[in-house]
Protein backbone atom coordinates (compact mmCIF):
# COMPACT_ATOMS: atom_id res chain seq x y z
CA UNK A 1 0.00 0.00 0.00
CA UNK A 2 2.55 2.43 1.08
CA UNK A 3 4.42 1.98 -3.15
CA UNK A 4 1.44 3.98 -3.57
CA UNK A 5 1.50 7.12 -1.69
CA UNK A 6 4.26 10.24 -1.55
CA UNK A 7 5.62 10.09 1.24
CA UNK A 8 8.08 12.96 0.45
CA UNK A 9 6.56 15.57 1.93
CA UNK A 10 4.86 13.22 5.03
CA UNK A 11 5.74 15.00 8.63
CA UNK A 12 5.14 13.26 11.86
CA UNK A 13 3.26 15.61 14.33
CA UNK A 14 4.95 16.71 17.83
CA UNK A 15 8.04 15.07 17.00
CA UNK A 16 9.81 18.34 15.88
CA UNK A 17 13.06 18.49 18.21
CA UNK A 18 14.81 21.26 19.90
CA UNK A 19 17.43 21.53 21.69
CA UNK A 20 17.63 22.57 25.92
CA UNK A 21 20.68 22.60 28.11
CA UNK A 22 20.32 21.15 32.10
CA UNK A 23 22.63 21.50 34.71
CA UNK A 24 22.64 18.48 36.63
CA UNK A 25 24.73 17.64 40.09
CA UNK A 26 27.44 15.25 39.35
CA UNK A 27 25.84 12.44 41.77
CA UNK A 28 22.78 12.54 39.39
CA UNK A 29 24.45 12.32 36.26
CA UNK A 30 26.86 9.81 37.34
CA UNK A 31 23.66 7.50 39.31
CA UNK A 32 22.00 8.32 35.02
CA UNK A 33 24.85 6.37 33.26
CA UNK A 34 24.95 4.03 35.62
CA UNK A 35 20.70 3.21 34.79
CA UNK A 36 21.87 3.70 30.98
CA UNK A 37 24.14 1.67 30.86
CA UNK A 38 22.41 -1.12 33.07
CA UNK A 39 19.81 -0.50 30.46
CA UNK A 40 22.18 -0.09 27.16
CA UNK A 41 21.16 3.04 25.69
CA UNK A 42 22.30 6.33 26.15
CA UNK A 43 22.33 9.02 28.64
CA UNK A 44 20.07 11.12 26.70
CA UNK A 45 17.54 8.52 25.72
CA UNK A 46 17.26 7.43 29.90
CA UNK A 47 16.29 11.19 30.20
CA UNK A 48 14.01 11.71 27.28
CA UNK A 49 12.07 8.12 28.59
CA UNK A 50 12.29 9.11 32.19
CA UNK A 51 10.61 12.56 31.26
CA UNK A 52 8.09 11.27 28.86
CA UNK A 53 6.87 8.47 31.60
CA UNK A 54 6.24 11.61 33.61
CA UNK A 55 4.39 13.61 31.80
CA UNK A 56 1.96 10.84 30.68
CA UNK A 57 1.60 10.15 34.31
CA UNK A 58 1.27 13.50 35.67
CA UNK A 59 -1.11 13.91 32.25
CA UNK A 60 -3.25 10.76 33.04
CA UNK A 61 -3.65 12.15 36.53
CA UNK A 62 -4.98 15.70 35.86
CA UNK A 63 -7.32 13.73 33.17
CA UNK A 64 -8.96 11.48 35.71
CA UNK A 65 -8.85 14.83 38.56
CA UNK A 66 -10.83 16.45 35.97
CA UNK A 67 -8.53 19.27 35.87
CA UNK A 68 -8.16 21.22 32.97
CA UNK A 69 -4.63 20.67 30.98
Amino acid sequence: MTDALDLSGAQRPLRKQRRVNVDFPDWMIESLDREASRLGVTRQSIIKIWLAERLETTTAARKSEGAPR
